[in-house]
């Protein structure tokens, strides 16, 4: 396995497979952050020292008894990479943007499958992340906890018999975990529900935020839910109230297109083929619209309004369509308009491939 495994292909072996309630839930994740005891945290260590942190993690790694997703692992070094290959990592959603943009000799271990990325010198010392496609917080959950066994047995974290395990960010104090999920939520939109939905979640603890996490745009109807607070609650509780919640978010979005089918089907019909027709027509879009568009399609195709896309063709070009995707595809840095065209011709292909592929 190369680097180029994991910045050439857009999607992770946890974004095609078809988990449960995949029309609404794209993806289960749980991220632990966890730091050694005896070094500073990231922000305050000392290249040397961070230096040390990626060495002690590395050797970890090359240990015998180590979990199975882990034997063929890779460790990459963000000094290794150029800024359009980090950014396509964020795209794929296996770094963070802190990580690719602001950490220093940070590092990132990811698996064959691309389900287990382990960020090293991000916020904190380690960030293990687990990627399961629908809705299966829960087992997202075992295999975070299974690592971070783990890698509890080879290196000694940084705990305190009070506080929990201490971390970079208070709200991480404590258990340190964040379960989250990414849910497409185009009929709530269409209906003008969030604005009263995501205040209330709120409310119960949880935090709504864009495609990329936190200070991140939401784009084509896709938000991550995630708890807010790690600090005096288990695990399992945390886990079990975020699934509580986006049962509910479910329930509502369904109740949404189920009213918009009955109440406006026609008006939701020529939404929907508008959409298609402009990806599958467009000489230049830009990533916001391309984005919108996409929404719309993989609603239709979620509501049976559209054959011939699978769901899996939308998450390929959710990922592909995105500016450092086309511009390692293109080998060269495009500007704005350039990716604009590559973008809008990209996309007419692999909507043309889906239909030969029916």
């Amino acid at each position: 396995m190369s680097l180029p495994r994991f910045t050439q292909h857009a999607l992770s072996e946890w974004m095609k497979g078809k988990g449960p309630r995949s029309d609404i839930v794209i993806s289960s994740r749980v991220r632990i952050a966890r730091n050694l005891s005896g070094l500073p945290f990231p922000m305050l260590a000392t290249s040397s020292q961070s230096s040390e942190v990626v060495r002690r993690v590395e050797m970890a790694l090359r240990e015998e008894g180590r979990p199975s997703v882990l034997k063929d692992a890779e460790l990459i070094r963000m000094d290794d990479l150029s800024d359009l290959e980090k950014r396509v990592l964020v795209e794929k959603h296996l770094i963070s943007p802190h990580l690719a943009e602001e950490s220093r000799h940070g590092a990132v271990i990811l698996s064959q499958n691309e389900a287990v990325s382990i960020m090293v010198n991000e916020e904190d010392h380690i960030r293990i992340q687990c990627l399961f496609p629908g809705f299966q917080p829960e087992e997202a959950w075992k295999l975070a906890d299974e690592l971070d066994d783990w890698f509890e047995s080879q290196l000694t974290y940084a705990f305190s018999e009070t506080k929990g395990y201490l971390t970079s960010c208070p709200t991480n104090v404590g258990t340190g975990i964040r379960a989250s999920v990414m849910v497409h939520l185009p009929a709530l939109a269409l209906t003008r529900q969030l604005n009263r939905l995501f205040p209330a979640i709120t409310q119960v603890g949880l935090a709504v935020r864009g495609i990329y996490g936190e200070g991140s745009e939401a784009l084509g109807n896709l938000y991550q839910v995630s708890n807010q607070v790690t600090l005096g609650q288990r695990e399992e509780e945390i886990v079990q109230k975020l699934e509580g919640v986006v049962r509910q978010m479910i329930e509502h979005e369904h109740t949404a297109r189920n009213r918009i089918r009955e109440a406006s089907f026609i008006q939701l019909e020529d939404r929907i083929h508008r959409s298609h027709g402009i990806l599958s027509s467009a000489r230049v879009i830009s990533s916001k619209e391309a984005m919108e568009r996409l929404s719309d399609v993989r609603l239709g195709i979620d509501m049976g309004l559209i054959s011939g896309v699978t769901p899996q063709v939308m998450n390929e070009l959710m990922v592909i369509t995105q500016p450092g995707f086309l511009q390692i595809r293109a080998n060269q840095r495009l500007d704005t308009e350039e990716r604009d065209i590559r973008r809008a011709e990209m996309i007419r292909e692999q909507l043309s491939l889906g239909r030969e592929r029916e």
